[in-house]
């Protein structure tokens, strides 16, 4: 029977950056889509409840959230403990090339060989560095469309995205892909701790994961 020790992989600003992200991206979905289309309705007089200001202070209130955690996790690219920077996962030597190779057949029931890994495998880390990518795209728009009378997030947002009708597009099609990136790590993540002894859902806590201890 293997045996395994516990590995210090996850700082404390990397899972207050996860505990962060997660809760906003969710409120910002459910409110994002209430603006977009309000699904309440009634023929009472509701002026004392203000339904869509209160929705509309929550979404920028998560927003700010939102966009604290995701320029966390852009220091931590660079600054983070080795696990936790950006060349550690991504594709860009033969190590992690082939483990993203192997990542997806293994996920896709197509091979049985399973990389043991610390830090995030090719797979994960890619899909989280161009989700940290459009997340920034996600809050310049939605700076872009919060302060239209601001001349820096104007010019700024005019030059990448156009008018702020095609930035609103943007934004809403990313809320989109937020809520899918939510479903699908979710299911990976407890696929994985169910398959692999590694603790991937206590790290995220505590910061710990189990490593195959050497004979």
């Amino acid at each position: 029977m293997a045996t395994y020790e516990k590995k210090y992989v996850w700082g404390i600003l990397l899972r207050l950056f996860h505990w962060t992200f997660a809760p906003s991206i969710f409120t910002l979905i459910v409110t994002g889509l209430y603006i977009h289309w309000p699904w309440t309705n009634t023929w009472l007089e509701g002026s004392h409840q203000f339904t869509m200001a209160v929705m509309r202070w929550i979404h920028f209130m998560a927003g700010m959230l939102f966009t604290c955690a995701v320029i966390a996790r852009l220091y931590l690219w660079f600054c983070g403990n080795k696990y936790e920077r950006v060349w550690d996962f991504l594709p860009i030597n033969g190590r992690n090339i082939k483990n993203l190779f192997s990542t997806l057949l293994y996920y896709a029931y197509l091979t049985d060989h399973h990389e043991e890994r610390l830090g995030h495998n090719a797979l994960a880390g890619t899909a989280y560095f161009f989700t940290i990518i459009l997340a920034v795209i996600q809050f310049i728009t939605g700076l872009y469309l919060l302060y239209p009378e601001n001349n820096f997030f104007v010019s700024l947002g005019a030059s990448l995205f156009g008018t702020q009708q095609e930035a609103r597009f943007i934004h809403y099609i990313l809320n989109w892909y937020f809520a899918w990136f939510a479903m699908v790590h979710i299911y990976i993540v407890i696929w994985n701790d169910i398959k692999h002894p590694e603790g991937l859902i206590s790290s995220i806590f505590d910061g710990f994961k189990f490593a195959r201890k050497e004979q």
